[in-house]
């Protein structure tokens, strides 16, 4: 798929003050994300990419890596600097890694 052109960093590489850009749809987003995560779903990226900073490494995550590796290619290409967070929002979830919800339900990965 895109595995040889999209770097890729585990999910415990991931800074506690880095940039990352969850790309997953508004459900998903709501049910449960990274509390300091920024969400601008794959299918508005283009005419968001805007607010995505250019002058350090941006980390993109979706459920299970598969969106974010596009959304990683398409800015690389328009020259960001980023990764896929290998595993997505699955993998940060299993990590350990702090989850929100947007609902009064318990946080989870949808």
């Amino acid at each position: 798929m895109f595995a040889e052109s999209v770097p890729v960093v585990e999910v415990g590489s991931v800074p506690p003050d880095g940039y990352l850009l969850d790309v997953r749809e508004d459900d998903e987003w709501a049910a449960g994300h990274a509390p300091e995560a920024v969400h601008i779903p794959l299918s508005r990226l283009a005419e968001r990419a805007g607010e995505i900073p250019r002058d350090q490494q941006v980390y993109v995550v979706c459920r299970v890596g598969g969106r974010s590796a596009q959304a990683v290619q398409a800015l690389n290409d328009a020259g960001w600097q980023a990764a896929n967070v290998a595993g997505g929002m699955q993998a940060w979830a299993l990590s350990g890694r702090e989850l929100v919800s947007e609902t009064e339900d318990e946080p989870r990965v949808a």
